[in-house]
């Protein structure tokens, strides 16, 4: 019965919108790339019907949409058929973005924590600090990133340490935000109970607020992991990277390769989804260590 409703519940459902956006990406797909075999088809002087231009929208070498099926090959020749050492890898491309996200969520992720621990805590820091770091996300992060990388690019830092800061950058906003909403989550009831038992300040913020706070930060966190990828991949673009799914992204745009690049995205989307699924899982350990559930 359980897996009959897990069925029924979950998989159909998804089932069903995967099935409609494969069949809107089909339509989409001959919809935009019939101009280009019709052009075709008028400068050869010759006339072409729908039913000969259906299969060749859907084999075109550089389409303005590749076809479900062209992205999957693509993706199966860049990730099974190449050496993960290889420059034609998209793991290899995936791993380079991946240091950097992974570096960039940590330090974005230990900033945001001390600085909510810092503004629930102290009332200047509260009062002074947080409205500067609602306005911080309110810069683009495509103007702020190539800044960021000339500036540390002039005092000699490059590499991976520039798009680990902009990744920094975009994640430590939700953790910030997820943490004080947390440490602030435990009632009045509760912070008077501590006090009549005369716990002090750490006291009370080991045993009551923090535990309090760790469905906020693990919800903060999947959001923060999400978006440091997004911060790594801007990294890579405004310094003409050689490596990195970035990087992949930018020459396939020159060189018009249409079906790299949603690979490329697609890539990108499982990192950021296996990403998200990994902070799923510490999430449900953790409340179930605190005996909680998840």
């Amino acid at each position: 019965m359980r897996q009959q409703s897990f069925v029924k519940d979950r998989l159909l459902p998804i089932g069903a919108v995967l099935v409609a956006i494969t069949v809107l990406w089909y339509v989409f797909a001959v919809v935009l790339n019939a101009p280009f075999e019709r052009d075709t088809a008028a400068r050869a002087g010759t006339q072409i019907g729908f039913m000969e231009i259906l299969p060749k929208t859907l084999a075109q070498e550089r389409p303005v949409l590749p076809a479900p099926h062209q992205v999957v090959a693509e993706l199966w020749d860049t990730t099974v058929n190449k050496a993960v050492t290889s420059k034609r890898s998209l793991v290899y491309h995936a791993w380079i973005t991946l240091s950097a996200t992974l570096l960039g969520f940590a330090m974005g992720a230990i900033l945001g924590i001390l600085l909510a621990v810092g503004i629930v805590h102290n009332r200047a820091m509260d009062r002074s600090l947080m409205p500067w770091v609602i306005a911080s996300q309110t810069i683009p992060i495509l103007a702020i990133a190539p800044m960021i990388i000339v500036v540390l690019n002039a005092v000699g830092i490059s590499g991976l340490m520039p798009k680990a800061l902009i990744s920094a950058y975009l994640s430590f906003f939700p953790v910030v935000v997820g943490m004080v909403k947390g440490l602030r989550s435990p009632e009045q009831g509760q912070l008077d109970l501590m006090h009549t038992y005369n716990a002090s300040a750490a006291q009370t913020f080991r045993k009551l607020r923090w535990p309090a706070s760790m469905p906020y930060l693990f919800t903060s966190l999947k959001v923060a992991v999400a978006i440091s990828l997004v911060g790594a991949i801007v990294g890579e673009l405004p310094t003409g990277a050689v490596a990195g799914l970035g990087a992949r992204l930018l020459a396939g745009s020159y060189y018009g390769q249409t079906v790299q690049i949603w690979a490329a995205l697609f890539m990108a989307a499982g990192v950021a989804a296996l990403l998200v699924v990994i902070v799923g899982i510490a999430h449900t350990l953790v409340l179930r260590r605190m005996g909680a559930r998840a």
